[in-house]
């Protein structure tokens, strides 16, 4: 169970829950396939899939879940193909133009006529909530779909106080301060050999490195050019590896050989037993990599936190 992506929110009151009752609410809620009629449905799974039946995973305090979403698809040149076929057939059978609207109404038919027949794409998306460290962390790569997975979460709970960690200075000045080393870098952080830099100018252009040392002259062009730095790669005290966007986005995480080895060592036959070892392994990592990257990013606003 290592995340591939980390979208952390955080917890903007003090709010606890326990497993117990985190399993309670989301049985209310958990996911149940698309009916006949249905283009889409989501609930809560069991994040141990075929080897657990809880739909919260707890160690140490912290609460793994896991939303799954199916999706009937209907490809639209299918689609479209058969709305055509009936409306040449009206037009043929009853010597009349079929007009749009009527069109939009032959292919709510369709869609429904297809559905029942129609194949089913599912994903499942997880996240953990860390009462103790108050933060929500999704494992996603997309904004959105973290935003939805949190929004899915407040409906169940009927309260998720959260929102994105704001930073005292701007990500991308952090970062380009970094590269062009008017800030020290942290000695935790050493940089890899990716980044993304922007124009900040109304039609600027953006410029993506990958596999070039980030001290290099190039780069250093297109920085005295003006440019900033909106995506970073890095790797964390030895451990993790990673790119952080400018919207404090964690993308492509890798765990170091370290943390492997570790999950080597656990002395675990069955795959439930492995799972709970490398989450346990991974949220301890985490809890040490969020507040430190909220720290050498210029430390965290917490002006909208309320404290205990």
């Amino acid at each position: 169970m290592w995340f591939r992506n980390a979208r952390v929110f955080r917890f903007t009151k003090p709010f606890d829950i326990s497993a117990e009752q985190l399993e309670e609410k989301l049985q209310a809620d958990a996911f149940k396939p698309c009916g006949p009629q249905e283009t889409s449905r989501q609930g809560w799974v069991p994040p141990l899939g075929k080897h657990g039946e809880q739909l919260v995973h707890s160690a140490n305090g912290y609460h793994l879940i896991a939303l799954r979403k199916e999706e009937k698809i209907l490809p639209g040149p299918v689609v479209k193909e058969a709305v055509e076929e009936k409306a040449e057939a009206i037009e043929f059978e009853q010597g009349r133009k079929v007009r749009r609207k009527e069109k939009d109404e032959i292919k709510e038919q369709v869609v429904l006529e297809m559905l029942p027949k129609a194949f089913s794409k599912n994903r499942r998306s997880f996240a953990y909530l860390s009462p103790q460290d108050g933060v929500l962390v999704v494992d996603s790569g997309s904004a959105k779909q973290a935003e939805d997975l949190a929004s899915t979460l407040r409906k169940s709970l009927g309260s998720l106080p959260v929102r994105p960690p704001a930073v005292e200075q701007a990500p991308a000045f952090t970062f380009t301060g970094w590269l062009n080393e008017t800030i020290d870098l942290p000695p935790q952080v050493v940089l890899g050999s990716e980044c993304e830099l922007k124009d900040p100018s109304e039609d600027g252009g953006v410029v993506r490195c990958k596999g070039l040392d980030l001290k290099a002259d190039e780069i250093r062009n297109h920085l005295e050019a003006g440019m900033q730095v909106t995506k970073l790669a890095l790797t964390w005290d030895d451990n993790v590896s990673f790119v952080l966007d400018e919207e404090l986005g964690i993308r492509r995480l890798k765990f170091g050989e370290t943390l492997q080895d570790q999950l080597d060592d656990v002395d675990a036959d069955d795959a439930a037993a492995k799972f709970d070892a490398a989450f346990t392994l991974m949220t301890l990592e985490l809890s040490r990599l969020i507040p430190g990257l909220l720290e050498a990013l210029g430390g965290e606003d917490r002006s909208a936190i309320v404290e205990e």
